[in-house]
């Protein structure tokens, strides 16, 4: 049997296309409200993904000497850096480009859709695009997989799904992300140049003055709030309430947003007069964990850079403007080197969001 796309050419049988809008009109899944704060679990791994490590809780509750408690912090900030080395860490990200209506052609050929790196077969199959579903054409000979097996056309899960799909060929991986009203792939290479130039993150001393107790405020039911992100969209993220708290003396508002089903772990997305001087520019994330008596523990030296800071293939949200502090927050994670850009955008040198550097 012929190519299903031929030499990339557009579909020349009426009946083979029919039969592909019916797989979709038939088995595309309407489209559930995407989380736009990347997924906490990676599709391929089921692990927790680096935005939101597993070791972002203190290692117990329980009250700790002071020594004990800079022990724990620098154990977690250890155990961030394992996951961004990690094979499915966010520095394994290699391109990120949205799809259009129709067929979406991929592979590492020059003229595909989404370029693949240079491993991956020259033209390996497309996702076609029929509102918000999506269905897999894969290529003969491509060798594909999909879950362990070899890939099969048929109707294709987003990262909104429970069990997303995820691609493979050798150390590429490749899924359908979906952020806002936009449909992108978002390309993995467990090979990546950044994992292996990576040295590790810097951070500001451990200062216990920078664990504080906030008080939570909340709303008469979850509001949404519409923030801008990295790649140039927006998201819709629920926020609960505000939380009230005092740092380095002077009274902050804070309000922190839903990423998850567990509404006594709130993420925090915040900026500060360090931001794009000391740390990095679009910002950084901190957790409030709910206590027994009801208030919220917020502790800045755990403090994390989005996952922005690595790559130009994040969807990161950046910071509201009632989460913009009035004063510099030396706590948690620094810029990663002296020179670091400022955060607005990628990094000098790197590839902008959309784009895809195997061109």
């Amino acid at each position: 049997m012929a190519s299903f796309l031929g030499a990339w050419r557009p579909f020349e049988s009426l009946a083979l296309a029919a039969c592909l809008w019916a797989i979709l009109d038939g088995g595309g899944r309407p489209s559930a409200a995407a989380k736009d704060i990347p997924p906490k679990h990676d599709p391929m791994t089921n692990s927790p993904m680096t935005d939101r490590p597993t070791t972002d809780r203190p290692t117990t509750d329980r009250p700790m000497t002071e020594a004990a408690y800079r022990a724990d912090v620098e154990g977690w900030r250890a155990a961030r850096d394992a996951r961004l080395r990690a094979p499915d860490g966010w520095l394994s990200l290699v391109g990120l480009v949205w799809l259009k209506p129709g067929v979406n052609r991929f592979g590492s050929a020059r003229d595909a859709d989404v370029r693949l790196p240079d491993s991956v077969a020259a033209h390996a199959g497309a996702f076609v695009v029929h509102g918000r579903a999506i269905a897999l054409v894969v290529e003969p000979g491509a060798a594909l997989t999909l879950g362990g097996r070899p890939a099969k056309a048929g109707p294709f899960r987003t990262d909104a799904a429970p069990g997303p799909d995820v691609l493979q060929s050798g150390t590429v991986t490749w899924q359908v992300i979906e952020r806002g009203e936009r449909l992108g792939v978002r390309i993995r290479d467990r090979a990546s140049l950044a994992q292996r130039a990576f040295r590790g993150t810097r951070w500001f001393a451990v200062d216990p003055a920078y664990r504080v107790v906030a008080r939570f405020v909340p709303r008469a039911g979850a509001a949404e709030m519409v923030v801008p992100d990295a790649s140039g969209g927006h998201q819709t993220l629920k926020s609960p309430g505000t939380l009230e708290l005092t740092l380095l003396g002077k009274p902050q508002r804070l309000d922190p947003v839903l990423d998850g089903d567990d509404d006594d772990d709130q993420l925090i997305v915040f900026r500060d007069l360090t931001s794009g001087r000391e740390t990095y520019g679009g910002g950084r994330f901190v957790r409030a964990r709910r206590q027994a008596d009801g208030t919220f523990v917020v502790d800045f030296n755990r403090a994390y850079a989005p996952p922005c800071a690595f790559t130009p293939y994040a969807t990161c949200p950046l910071p509201p403007a009632q989460n913009r502090l009035p004063i510099a927050v030396r706590a948690g994670e620094k810029s990663a080197d002296e020179t670091s850009h400022d955060g607005s955008g990628p990094a000098t040198g790197d590839t902008p969001e959309g784009q895809n550097p195997h061109r």
